[in-house]
């Protein structure tokens, strides 16, 4: 069942994914029904390939559908640093799937025709104080020399844009925008369907084996022999392949939402209906949806949400950033668990011959997870490893992973008092 959220009243309407029972084979079996398994599913059926997919609860279930909402270009780390990390090549075929990918996210959308409330308006980049307006023309002025469309505002006009007087100054991105995230889970599941794709929910993979065909999937109540398989499990990875949980953080993210704000204010606080995320050591973001209700996101406690109040800070913000926000009613509050890495990037590995992983989007998994995806559907198709836009890594688990939620409390503390004194 999934958790309380505005998503989960408003989406449309869940599709049948009965468990697995029995034996049953494919070419491929996918793990994980979030934005990364839907993908690969989706674009595999598209070549004809014959796929299976495993999903513990139901797809969406996870951050794909409890996350903001927003499809954000790019990767963590600014352009010119990607390239240094990984090369002029590999780098650049990274940015160009990066800030290429919600383009892909919108295209995927209308040739399915997937009922999600699209909507292309951009992604802004909000600075708070000097040295993060730096940082964030830093980032512009990269984009800006690679031709991409994208704008350097200053304080005047980051505040046209937002309605607040916080920023002093943020990058207008073009290509993003925004969507309801479990909707778009559900039309890409139901893409995938009427595709061939045979999809289990309630169906948790509990083992994994080499055969000597292939690979072998076990389930509660069944199993999958498979020719490859693919792990999209993200911030809920368990341990059916060594080392893969502990090379990735699991993060809660919260959310808070208004009921829907009169139009009136809703135009003087985002006109432009773009999405928006602050640059600083801990981010908030935040979007307006297609009823004109206030999204607001942030870090919150590292357990699942049960009420309103440890998000309070949330609305406290919203109405200092907007004082007419000071008596709005706040409707719903939930959270999910992002993947998070110690590089910042998305991994994709091939631990084995026929065994693909892809997770740790670092908070911009709608894009990302959609573009991984269809990275491991071609390597699965035979491009070789070399050729795709994403590098093949080694699994290299994280140190002391055993306390990340301790980690996790002290970066989110000295981030918060990094961003109150500007340092």
């Amino acid at each position: 069942m999934l958790p309380p959220s505005l998503y989960a009243e408003t989406a449309t309407p869940r599709l049948d994914t009965p468990p697995l029972e029995g034996s049953a084979r494919a070419s491929v079996c996918v793990i994980g029904g979030g934005f990364t398994g839907l993908s690969a599913a989706l674009h595999l059926a598209e070549a004809g390939t014959e796929v299976i997919l495993l999903e513990a609860e139901e797809p969406g279930w996870g951050a794909s559908g409890r996350n903001g909402g927003q499809v954000n270009p790019g990767l963590k780390p600014n352009p010119d640093q990607v390239e240094a990390d990984f090369g002029a090549e590999m780098g650049g075929r990274m940015l160009a799937l990066s800030y290429g990918a919600p383009d892909a996210v919108f295209e995927l959308i209308r040739r399915h025709q997937i009922q999600c409330e699209a909507r292309q308006e951009g992604t802004i980049r909000a600075a708070i104080g000097a040295p993060n307006a730096v940082a964030v023309g830093a980032t512009a002025e990269q984009c800006l020399r690679r031709g991409w469309p994208v704008e350097m505002l200053d304080a005047a006009g980051a505040a046209a844009l937002t309605g607040t007087d916080r920023y002093a100054g943020a990058m207008l991105d073009r290509r993003g925008g925004d969507l309801q995230p479990l909707s778009y889970a559900r039309g890409l599941t139901r893409a995938a369907q009427q595709l061939g794709v045979r999809i289990h929910g309630g169906t948790p993979a509990t083992g994994l084996a080499r055969t000597e065909g292939g690979w072998r999937v076990t389930t509660p109540k069944g199993e999958v022999l498979a020719e490859k398989v693919v792990l999209g499990t993200n911030g809920y990875t368990g341990d059916l392949w060594p080392g893969l949980r502990r090379s990735v953080v699991p993060v809660y993210s919260s959310i808070a939402c208004t009921a829907p704000l009169a139009e009136e204010v809703s135009r003087r606080i985002m006109p432009r209906r773009a999405s928006l995320y602050e640059a600083g050591h801990i981010t908030v973001y935040y979007r307006l949806d297609q009823a004109n209700r206030l999204l607001m996101g942030g870090r919150g406690p590292q357990s699942p949400l049960t009420s309103l109040e440890p998000v309070r800070y949330l609305m406290d913000y919203a109405a200092r950033l907007w004082p007419e926000l000071a008596g709005a009613a706040w409707t719903h509050g939930w959270n999910g668990q992002l993947g998070m890495t110690k590089d910042h990037y998305p991994h994709l590995h091939e631990p084995a011959p026929g065994l693909l992983a892809g997770l740790g989007y670092n908070g911009r998994g709608v894009a990302m997870a959609t573009a991984m995806g269809r990275q491991m559907a071609l390597r699965l198709l035979g491009r070789p490893a070399a050729e795709l836009d994403m590098p093949v890594l080694p699994i290299r688990p994280i140190p002391f992973h055993g306390f990340w939620k301790l980690g996790v409390a002290w970066t989110i503390l000295q981030g918060r008092l990094r961003d109150r004194f500007g340092i």
